[in-house]
């Protein structure tokens, strides 16, 4: 995937901003911009909601497991519901959670 950004001078500090992060995090200005967008979108989001945003399921799947999950009084976790449905596999939810978890207070 190419991703091409245009700025202006009046951006250049915004261009610094994420050069500094970049060294800091010791990654590339492109995985940077891309580490900043997926905390924007992200870091107030539920694990089935990465799950839809990650098109790995669909909405839809995830109301159904939800609903499965409070009838039957289910103690698994979504994630768990969702491989063991076959809706997604163990990978994608892997993949959610560490997204989750990069913007969860310790």
């Amino acid at each position: 995937m190419q991703l091409t950004v245009y700025y202006s001078q009046e951006d250049q500090y915004l261009r610094d901003l994420v050069d500094q992060e970049a060294r800091k995090e010791r990654k590339s200005r492109s995985a940077a911009i891309l580490s900043i967008l997926e905390e924007h979108f992200e870091q107030e989001k539920r694990i089935g909601e990465i799950l839809v945003d990650l098109g790995r399921v669909t909405a839809q799947r995830v109301e159904q497991a939800l609903a499965l999950q409070q009838k039957k009084n289910d103690s698994r976790l979504l994630g768990e519901i969702l491989v063991g449905e076959r809706c997604v596999d163990r990978g994608a939810v892997d993949r959610a959670l560490a997204i989750q978890s990069r913007f969860q207070e310790n």
